[in-house]
């Protein structure tokens, strides 16, 4: 399917004004120089600096206008109880992903350009047009595509996974790294909204099958996660555009990403995805 072009200034604004301290700034900054650097953060060295949703979410903000690209999309995380109660959290998290970071199947990327990463097994829609928060899951059925998804969560912090705090995950991006994503659909081509919560998928490492999940993993339905998204971006005054791509959520708890080849296995027609990692 030919994708039509990005929408241009694909960066989001907030309308909230930002009240970050110096100190919170600097947080920023360093997560910024760790992104560059590739040498981690301890979070004890940020502990108590950023103890609310807003204060998170706004240190995000300086963190991705400090990246050299524009915004593709999102990745929605904790999108599970279990990983909920991991993170001590009663809702998901979301973290923007930058353009460059979207990588078509089969992607081959360094270990060596990433810090601590994971693996999951995700879907991967993408808006044919700006997305509202007055979206029915019908309608986003009807103005996105979709493609099964490897997304490589990577975190600027040394021993991120599972004890990472909840705000330093929001800060740090919801811990974004790259999404790498197969053939693209038209959502409803797939069926009814019921059909994309029975999606399954299973998840292979040098041809070594590792685990399998179900969409049903993601709040039910990997639409209730878009919906979830859409919704939490206008309440803090952004908008979700169109060609933007969102990681909706993992199928399955994320084994460490190690070399070798990389590929999941999705039913429904939606096809398989690879990543090779050198």
């Amino acid at each position: 399917m030919e994708e039509p072009p990005m929408t241009q200034n694909t960066t989001t604004t907030t309308t909230q004004t930002t009240t970050l301290t110096y100190d919170q700034k600097e947080f920023a900054n360093e997560l910024a120089e760790a992104l560059q650097s590739k040498k981690p953060l301890l979070e004890d060295d940020w502990t108590n600096l950023v103890t609310d949703e807003n204060s998170a979410y706004q240190v995000q903000d300086v963190f991705t206008d400090l990246k050299d690209d524009s915004v593709g999309g999102y990745k929605v995380s904790l999108t599970s109880k279990q990983t909920q109660d991991m993170f001590d959290s009663n809702e998901p998290l979301y973290g923007a992903e930058m353009t460059n970071n979207f990588l078509k199947s089969t992607a081959v990327v360094s270990l060596k350009s990433l810090m601590e990463p994971l693996v999951e097994v995700e879907l991967c829609f993408r808006a044919k047009e700006d997305l509202l928060p007055t979206d029915s899951l019908e309608d986003l059925l009807e103005k996105t595509t979709v493609a099964p998804a490897l997304e490589v969560p990577d975190s600027r912090f040394s021993n991120w996974f599972p004890s990472l705090s909840k705000y330093m995950v929001m800060s740090d991006g919801a811990v974004s790294g790259l999404v790498v994503y197969g053939d693209e659909k038209d959502t409803k081509t797939l069926g009814s909204v019921e059909t994309l919560a029975n999606v399954s998928a299973t998840l292979f490492h040098d041809q070594e099958n590792l685990k399998s999940g179900k969409s049903s993993e993601v709040l039910d339905n990997p639409l209730k996660s878009l919906q979830w998204l859409v919704k939490k971006l206008d309440s803090q005054g952004k908008r979700l555009l169109r060609g933007q791509r969102v990681s909706s959520g993992t199928f399955v708890l994320p084994p460490s990403l190690t070399k070798g080849t990389w590929r999941a296995d999705f039913d429904n027609g939606l096809g398989s995805v690879n990543l090779q990692v050198n």
